[in-house]
Parts: C-alpha cells; sequence; structure tokens
C-alpha cells in the first residue's frame, strides 16, 4: 500500500509538486498521467525514495520515505524516464554489483539473471560495455536491475521508451503478474491506450496538483469522452489546442 498525504516538493522559489494526496491499493496497478514539467517524476523519484518530500507524507508498505529512505529502496523497485547506469560495466558485471548492494543471495541473483536475459533478449550484449549500447538495450538493463531484488513495490517512469514490441509485452505481462501477487505498480506513460488498458486507476497531475483520479472508464464518464487520451486532452486543456494545430497543418500540407 502507498499513502501520499498532501506531498509538497519545492526547488528554491519553484513549487513542482502541490499539495497531491493518493492511494495505491496492494494489487493495484496505478497511472501517474500528466504532461512533461507537470510534476509526475518528480513525485515518482519521491515514492522511491531518491529525493524527499518538502512536505506531506509518503508511506510505502508502512515504511515513511522521509525517515528511513533506505528502507524505501529495499522493497521498491524503480525505474527513472532516462535509465542511470554504470557506462564502464557490462550489463553482467552491473547486474552483479546490483546483486551485491542489495544483497541477494548468490544462487537466487544468476537464476534471476539468467531468466530476465532471456526474456528480454539480450544475450548478444552480456560482454559489451553499457555505455556502448543502445537507449533501448538499455532500458532492458534498467528493467531488468529494478526487478533482480523481488521488490513488493515498483516505480516506473515512463519504462516502455525504446522496447521493441516483443518486450513491451513481455514488461506488460510482468505488471499484470506483479498486481496478481498482490503487489503495488505506479506507472506512467505518454502512451494513453496503454495506460486506458493497463492501469485499475489513474491519477491525471497538471501544474503539480492531482486535477482528477478515478478508473479509466470513471474519468471517460466524468469528462464525457470516449478514451483516456481524450480525457488527458481535455483535463489538461489541452485538446482545443491540438485541434487548431491539426488544422493549421492540414491547410499548410
Amino acid at each position: 500500500m502507498i499513502r501520499v498525504e498532501n506531498l509538497v516538493r519545492k526547488f528554491g522559489p519553484t513549487v513542482a509538486v502541490k499539495g497531491i494526496t493518493f492511494t495505491v491499493k496492494d494489487g493495484e496497478i496505478y497511472g501517474l498521467l500528466g504532461p512533461n514539467g507537470s510534476g509526475k517524476s518528480t513525485t515518482m523519484k519521491i515514492l522511491a525514495g531518491i529525493i524527499p518530500p518538502s512536505e506531506g507524507e509518503v508511506t510505502i508498505n508502512g515504511i515513511d520515505v522521509s525517515k528511513n529512505p533506505l528502507g524505501v529502496k529495499m522493497i521498491v523497485g524503480y525505474v527513472p524516464e532516462t535509465p542511470v547506469l554504470y557506462e564502464s560495466l557490462t550489463p553482467v558485471e552491473f547486474f552483479n554489483f546490483i546483486g551485491s548492494v542489495r544483497g541477494i543471495p548468490e544462487e537466487a541473483l544468476q537464476e534471476r539473471v539468467e531468466t530476465f536475459i532471456k526474456a528480454f533478449g539480450i544475450e548478444r550484449y552480456l560482454g559489451e560495455m553499457i555505455g556502448s549500447l543502445s537507449f533501448g538495450t538499455r532500458q532492458k538493463i534498467s528493467l531488468i536491475s529494478s526487478m533482480l531484488h523481488d521488490p513488493e513495490v515498483l516505480i516506473l517512469d515512463e519504462a516502455m521508451n525504446g522496447l521493441d514490441p516483443k518486450s513491451a509485452r513481455i514488461l506488460r505481462e510482468l505488471l499484470l503478474q506483479f498486481r496478481e501477487e498482490g503487489r503495488s505498480v505506479v506507472f506512467s506513460t505518454h502512451v494513453l491506450a496503454l495506460a486506458e488498458t493497463m492501469c485499475d486507476r489513474v491519477g491525471v497531475i497538471y501544474n503539480g496538483e492531482l486535477i482528477a483520479e478515478g478508473t479509466p472508464e470513471e474519468l471517460k464518464e466524468f469528462a464525457h469522452e470516449e478514451s483516456l487520451e481524450d480525457v488527458f486532452l481535455k483535463l489538461t486543456e489541452s485538446q482545443e489546442e491540438v485541434v487548431g494545430i491539426v488544422q493549421a497543418l492540414r491547410e499548410a500540407l
């Protein structure tokens, strides 16, 4: 269970997150959606214990993020929007490093690494430096490293970016398995059709505020729209702008 109460995050005079409140239940995939600069990624970094909140309270399975960020990191798997990896290591060296930091028993680590390597199809890259690999391959390495310790909670910020269709499908199936096992997943994506099919509930952040929350069906009914994409554009005041841009492009082409 994730509980977020009146969360505020300031960067100097800038208030990136403005007192948002939401919960993510056990066995739930929660979509956190918002345009670039909305405070979405900042919120997810706080949930993962990467940065502290300025105000408010966040607890992950009963652990207070402010009081025990290390404890949160031990039970959370986090994938940032841009992979943060040791580029001078090979994937195998990096996975072994993650295993040692997290105290994963050697036998369990090797079994999990082998399973994930085959699932995401990165066998050919195991001896290469991470820095020389494509964005998509580095994204797969980031995903694998986030799940090696068998986390209770997954925080995935645009984790589908750069994935080929097969790997994206595998990740979707893994998230559904996490949900079936009663774990919590916070998942952000700009592919709103994916959020509509994957997420049990969705929260929409705009200018640092949570402006809407509910199941995809509830949000569509609330906004009188037929798709989550249209709901998002309407709530973030982008719908008329998009229509205008499309019309201008049609006239210019």
